[in-house]
């Protein structure tokens, strides 16, 4: 808070402690109080002239009090400095001035004898608050010295208890008076509010123009005869009406009807007691008043130069003392010389001259009192008649927009005459809880309007003024009703144009210069009013957030105040010029940036007085605005936003922006995911998630794109998103190393007899779902794209594996035999066949491929099945597991990604493993398909491939064959897993059938098949295919059928007889027998009688083989 204005401090101490002595001196604290000579009640005595140290040193001592040795006392001590008189000797006050009295003494002071402290008590109400009274009394009409204040305040108080004081009946009284005089030292922060006015070069103080409006309203109230001198005859109740008041409790009435007089006389006392006129100086000033009008007959008495005539009309002898009289004389002089000279309405003209002799006048007067009471009264009446010669010349100046009616003011000065009219507004507020009106204000103001003519006061004039008084009650109180109060009194001031040409032009008179930090400026009648108004409003709503956070319900209403006062001050002519451009919305919009930005630096210095040992100060920086915004706007938003539509936009584009300048430096220095990067970017990003999210529920879709295009985004989620993407790549290396590493160890050892996969698959899972949720766990934001990157890491991850597994398989070729030369039954093979690609030499694989064959064993080979079957079932539930955890990590789609990439498009994790499993299949198909291959052309070749129906069909069955397969099949079946058992088996099939096919079609030279074969063969045909069926317990029916179904034709051709086989191919059209001409040759080639050979021999050119 800023300090008080030293004078002010003085006015309120003194008149608080006239109240206070008036409190002790009435009540039963002093037995017997003796008058001073001249007084007959404590009205008539001026308390200021009255020691309280003696008042109380009788009180203690229970002895009369002689208040006249009272007043002796306090003029003996008033040239001394204040000091304790608790009896120790620790503490002293110097009674020179340390800087003129040389230099200090070069010898040690004596030493202070030690004595023990009396025991101490809490100071009594009365003792403390007189005696701080006291302190600021005496430095009456001097220099108020902060210094003295400070070291009051640190001495211990006087000793006095409730105990000490006989019939003490008021204590309650007093604490109450106390606490609102407490309450008065301590306002709340007012001193912006000082109307722009010039000082007063005489030394007007608040009590001098309280004192002075008194006496105009008393002189307006004689005007319609309601001036009346009371009796002096004292009352039995020694307590004041005044001090009736101050002794009830806050709740109850001021003054019922029935405390006080009817009508005016009664007005007027209420007047009075909350003005704080003494009783003295009131019957003074009316009889004063009334010799005034004696002999003028037909005069108002509202038309009298007030001060002049109460110079002239009363007597020394009214006064109780010297003193009193002197200070009265002074401030009339000063008011005349105010009103008349220092701030004239109008120049003087001719009257020049006249002024100078006035002031020359006013200084004789003043002068009169320090010369022997013969010559200083003689010289003092000679004044006042010339006084009175010139002065009423000088006020009877027809002012510019004069609205009384007359010519007379009795001051000259406007801003004089407002200054009284102020004071007179003051006796509104209840003088007990001084934010609350009294009752008698709706009298008060109508008794005030009296004044009007006197002191040229308009009803606009009225408005403002009592609008300053009410508000800078509200500001002292804090009492909202003040502030609405105030309010009502803005909205009644007419505008320019509603105002009446007299008053417009009257108003336009009334300018004063004040100086200032600017310098010197010129400023109107409402300038002088509103400005202080305005800014102190400004003050308050230019940092809302630390005036407004716990009262938010003041902030609509002081907003009102704001707003009132602009548009009023913006008609006037020097405002005009600088507010064409200024409205509602840009001064909410200059609150809300003002406000934001003092609430942030004071966020930032928090932020760096707070220890962040684990988190970083941006990332606190970002929370605390996030809770500044929210609380932005949920409670002041509402209010701002009745005058501001984008009041919420405007506050969170200027968080977004101010918390951005602090990011953006950390921001441009990331280059790897580090502890601070993963503390920041999430607390940035989910604030500029809230403050786009706010933007958005301030309107609608289309404006809230186009204020988040105009924000500069953080582009978290675009760095993070590198960041990430880096991590990812690291990462994916590591996993294909693993990956490689992982293939080298593996022995293809079922894990257990439940888990009859190699362990490998096992460690590739285990570091990619580390992998997976070392990703998940990153806090920093991130785009679709990062995921995707790990994704098509992981899917290739699978891919490499798989193609890893069985890179080591032999070919086809490796394990199928070559087929024989095609020839014709007993002749060497010799010439090529039509089929080229059938005559070639046959050969065996090298020894190194058949070792390598030999290695991969039927249970190596079902391990890696049940390995990759393990790959791919486990990928389902890897993606489900993504998928979920990508779900709720999934980034906003917002205004600002929209503005950025209008184009994008949701991600979503359909198919994204499709390369993994198709190359897992794959691999799995290949697998079984060398699985069949191998057991049928490498391990049964000899009894399959190389001796089945060799010679003839009859020597050598099927079933010699299907031992063996039936004890391939159960290890086949005992190792793979169930899910792949009908794949193997089916492979299994295939495998046999080609290996059929090729002893029918491709036997070789020692293989003769006759017609009569055919039943045999079929029968064979049979026994395989009940075998894979195995009784139901084997594959599917319909699917053995259907991949027996092509051996079958090749059977029954077999029973077909040579020459309805050579009449088929002789035909050259569609085959009859529903064959192709190659299978029907390769038939023919197998057949012994000559009409097949002929056939061969003639129409294909096929040699007889040499067996």
């Amino acid at each position: 808070m800023e300090e008080e204005d030293p004078i002010e401090v003085l006015q309120r101490f003194r008149r608080d402690r006239r109240i206070l002595l008036d409190f002790i001196l009435s009540g039963t604290l002093i037995k017997k109080v003796i008058m001073p000579p001249g007084a007959v009640t404590l009205d008539d005595v001026d308390l200021d002239q009255v020691s309280v140290d003696y008042v109380l040193g009788c009180a203690k001592k229970g002895t009369l009090l002689e208040l006249s040795e009272a007043i002796r006392d306090y003029h003996d001590n008033s040239g001394l400095p204040h000091v304790n008189i608790t009896g120790s000797g620790d503490e002293f006050f110097l009674a020179t001035n340390p800087e003129t009295s040389g230099s200090p003494p070069k010898r040690a002071p004596p030493p202070v004898p030690v004595s023990t402290p009396s025991p101490m008590y809490a100071p009594s109400p009365v003792l403390s608050a007189v005696s701080m009274a006291e302190s600021f009394n005496s430095t009456e009409d001097k220099e108020f010295d902060f210094t003295q204040e400070k070291e009051l305040n640190s001495t211990q108080q006087r000793e006095l208890t409730v105990d000490d004081i006989e019939d003490f009946e008021d204590d309650d009284d007093l604490e109450e008076v106390n606490s609102r005089r407490m309450s008065r030292r301590h306002p709340n922060d007012a001193a912006d509010l000082v109307l722009k006015f010039p000082t007063f070069a005489t030394g007007i103080i608040d009590d001098d123009l309280r004192e002075t409006a008194y006496e105009v309203l008393l002189a307006c109230a004689g005007a319609s005869g309601g001036l009346i001198v009371p009796s002096k005859e004292k009352r039995k109740d020694k307590r004041s009406k005044l001090l009736r008041k101050l002794g009830r409790s806050k709740n109850e009435n001021v003054l019922t009807q029935s405390q006080h007089a009817p009508g005016l006389v009664g007005l007027l006392e209420t007047m009075r007691v909350q003005l704080e006129i003494s009783e003295a100086m009131d019957i003074r000033t009316r009889q004063g008043l009334l010799n005034a009008l004696i002999g003028k007959v037909g005069k108002r008495m509202d038309t009298l130069l007030v001060p002049l005539e109460l110079l002239c009309c009363t007597a020394r002898t009214e006064f109780s003392d010297k003193k009193t009289y002197i200070r009265w004389q002074k401030r009339q002089l000063n008011m005349l010389e105010e009103g008349l000279i220092n701030h004239p309405a109008v120049g003087f003209g001719e009257s020049g001259r006249k002024a100078s002799e006035l002031s020359i006048l006013l200084a004789k007067i003043e002068e009169s009192e320090s010369l022997p009471p013969s010559t200083g009264e003689l010289q003092r009446a000679e004044c006042l008649r010339s006084l009175r010669e010139i002065a009423i010349p000088l006020a009877e100046r027809p002012a510019r927009g004069d609205l009384t009616g007359e010519v007379c003011h009795w001051a000259d000065g406007y801003h004089l005459n407002v200054r009284l009219y102020e004071k007179l507004l003051l006796s509104v507020f209840d003088m007990l809880d001084e934010g609350k009106l009294t009752e008698e204000v709706e009298e008060i103001l109508e008794l005030l309007k009296s004044t009007w003519r006197v002191l040229g006061i308009t009803e606009t004039m009225h408005y403002t003024c009592y609008a300053w008084v009410l508000f800078r009650q509200y500001a002292i109180t804090t009492e909202q009703g003040m502030l609405r109060h105030a309010i009502e009194q803005l909205k009644k001031i007419p505008l320019k144009e509603q105002r009446g040409p007299q008053e417009r032009l009257h108003l336009k008179s009334l300018h004063c210069k004040v100086e200032g930090e600017e310098g010197s400026r010129d400023l109107s009648f409402l300038q002088s009013f509103l400005l202080p108004i305005k800014r102190w409003a400004d003050k308050q709503l230019g940092d809302y957030h630390l005036h407004f956070s716990e009262v938010p319900v003041m902030m609509e209403d002081v907003v009102s105040v704001a707003m009132l006062t602009r548009r009023l001050l913006s008609e006037e002519p020097e405002v005009a010029m600088h507010s064409v451009s200024v409205t509602d919305r840009d001064q909410i919009e200059s609150y809300i940036s003002l406000s934001i930005k003092n609430s942030f630096a004071r966020i930032l210095q928090a932020v760096d007085k707070t220890s962040t040992t684990y988190e970083h100060p941006l990332a606190l920086l970002a929370e605390e605005t996030k809770k500044l915004l929210r609380k932005d706007s949920t409670m002041f938003m509402p209010v701002l936003s009745k005058r501001h539509p984008q009041a919420t936009i405007v506050s969170a584009s200027l968080l977004h922006k101010l918390y951005g300048n602090k990011l953006k430096p950390f921001v441009d220095g990331a280059e790897h995911l580090t502890e601070d990067v993963a503390s920041v970017f999430p607390a940035a990003d989910s604030l500029e998630e809230y403050i786009i999210s706010l933007i958005a529920s301030a309107c609608e879709e289309e404006t809230a794109a186009i204020y988040c295009r105009k924000l500069i985004p953080y582009q978290i989620e675009s760095i993070s998103g590198t960041l990430v993407m880096r991590w990812v790549n690291s990462q994916l290396g590591r996993i294909l190393g693993w990956v490689e590493r992982a293939i080298l160890q593996e022995r293809w050892d079922p894990i257990s007899p439940q888990q009859r996969h190699g362990s490998s698959i096992v460690e590739v899972y285990r570091i990619v779902e580390e992998t997976v949720d070392q990703f998940f766990a990153l806090q920093v934001p991130m785009r679709p794209s990062e995921l995707n990157a790990l994704l098509r890491g992981i899917d290739n991850t699978f891919q490499v594996y798989a193609n890893r597994v069985i890179e080591n398989l032999a070919s086809k070729e490796d394990l199928v035999p070559p087929e024989p030369v095609l020839t014709r039954y007993k002749r060497e093979a010799g010439i090529k066949a039509f089929v080229k690609k059938e005559l070639f030499d046959p050969k065996l694989p090298d020894e190194k491929r058949s070792t390598e064959i030999n290695v991969l064993t039927t249970a190596t080979l079902c391990v890696q099945l049940n390995t990759l079957h393990y790959a791919i079932s486990q990928l389902n539930k890897l993606e489900d597991s993504i998928l979920e955890r990508w779900s709720k990590k999934k980034p906003r789609e917002s205004f600002l990604n929209k503005s950025i990439d209008g184009k994008s498009k949701s991600f979503t994790l359909k198919d994204t493993f499709d390369g993994s499993r198709k190359d897992i299949n794959a691999a799995i198909d290949r697998i079984c398909e060398f699985i069949g291959t191998k057991i049928i052309f490498w391990d049964l070749r000899e009894p399959f491939i190389e001796n089945l129906y060799k010679t003839s069909v009859s020597k050598s069955r099927l079933e010699a064959l299907i031992e063996p397969l039936d004890m391939e099949l159960n290890q086949l079946c005992d190792i793979i897993v169930e899910p792949l058992r009908d794949r193997i088996v089916t492979s299994l099939l295939q495998a046999s059938l080609d290996g059929l096919l090729r002893v029918l079609l491709n036997g070789g030279p020692f293989r003769v098949f006759f017609p009569s074969d055919g039943k045999q063969l079929e029968e064979d045909l049979e026994v395989l295919k009940e075998f894979f069926i195995s009784g139901g317990d084997g594959l599917p029916r319909g699917v053995v059928e259907n991949q027996v179904a092509r051996v079958r034709h090749v059977v029954k051709l077999h029973g077909y007889e040579s020459r309805e086989l050579t009449d088929d191919l002789r035909s050259g059209n569609a085959s009859k027998l529903g064959a192709e001409t190659e299978t029907v040759i390769r038939i023919l080639c197998h057949r012994s009688d000559s009409e097949a050979s002929n056939f061969l021999k003639k129409q294909y050119k096929i040699p007889k083989s040499s067996a």
